[in-house]
């Protein structure tokens, strides 16, 4: 069978096959990495992080991947554990530079926000424009819920269902996550004007 021909459903079949397992994987890595790089990226910012956060999400869906059942889309349960990983990693990295900064007089938020814009503009990565970096102040300055939810709506153009399913959170509550980022984002810029 041609590989490139595979739907959802023989994925599925040899992702559950043991005989087929490791080859259907290597597909789906080969489909979705990029994607769940730039969803990861997007969270966490640093190109290295990113590539980090993406090696650990694959490798801990090659751990589970007797776990998917196959309710949910290959690529819904990918970005599910891409989401989660980056999630996982940014509270650390915020913990970690929340202690190294104690001794600092400025504000830890501010301190570990700082850092992170700094990092982003000095990224090689990185050519955006002074409007861009206006845009990812402001995403670094939200919550980290509503930051979330914005990258994944305004960036990737999810659906709310599938950013539910994602994120384990009813679609009201991620329509009101978004809608108060926009309102945070669009008082940002008119107080920068």
């Amino acid at each position: 069978m041609n590989v490139k021909k595979w739907s959802e459903n023989d994925i599925v079949w040899k992702l559950r096959n043991p005989k087929f397992q490791r080859k259907a994987f290597e597909w789906v890595v080969k489909q979705y990495s990029e994607a769940m790089y730039w969803k990861i990226r997007r969270i966490v910012i640093e190109h290295e992080d990113a590539n980090d956060v993406l090696q650990n999400s694959l490798l801990k869906a090659w751990n589970n991947i007797d776990t998917f059942k196959g309710d949910s889309k290959i690529s819904t349960w990918l970005y599910r554990i891409a989401v989660n990983e980056s999630l996982d990693f940014v509270r650390h990295k915020k913990t970690v530079t929340m202690i190294s900064s104690d001794d600092d007089s400025t504000p830890k938020s501010f301190s570990a926000i700082n850092s992170q814009l700094s990092t982003l503009q000095s990224d090689s990565y990185f050519d955006g424009n002074e409007a861009e970096a206006m845009l990812q102040e402001a995403i670094a300055k939200l919550p980290e819920v509503q930051r979330t939810v914005f990258l994944l709506r305004y960036f990737d153009n999810m659906k709310y269902s599938d950013i539910s399913d994602i994120l384990g959170t009813s679609e009201g509550a991620l329509k009101a996550s978004y809608h108060i980022a926009v309102k945070k984002i669009y008082d940002y810029f008119s107080n920068r004007n």
